[in-house]
């Protein structure tokens, strides 16, 4: 039941900015995290950075002082504010939804994915 609807993905130039936007629905539990992957072609999908419910973050190396990643809990929302970007940011962008449900159960949701494009 649960979705998550990414946007505003697209193309820039080097030195440009995105905001993502990643909306959640469904049975989503108070108690999550969130964050954003990405995958770049012939690469592995690695996190970018991830938020908890109570609004501790966490980013890669690469993207440190350039991204943002923030939430509106009220909205079930998680966004990415991308800053300064490199054509090394290239990649499609995924946004995980990690819900902790007690007793050590959890599940994993992903969005269909958001293809940002930076150029030199």
């Amino acid at each position: 039941q649960v979705q998550l609807v990414e946007s505003g993905g697209g193309l820039v130039q080097a030195g440009g900015s995105l905001r993502l936007s990643c909306a959640a629905s469904g049975s989503i539990f108070s108690i999550n995290n969130m964050g954003w992957y990405r995958q770049a072609p012939g690469k592995q999908r690695d996190l970018v950075a991830a938020i908890t419910s109570g609004g501790s973050t966490n980013y890669a190396d690469s993207v440190k002082g350039r991204f943002t990643i923030s939430r509106d809990n009220a909205k079930n929302t998680v966004y990415l504010q991308m800053n300064s970007l490199k054509p090394e940011d290239t990649a499609v962008y995924y946004c995980n939804l990690h819900i902790f449900k007690g007793f050590g159960a959890a599940s994993d949701y992903w969005g269909q994915g958001t293809q940002v494009t930076v150029s030199s």
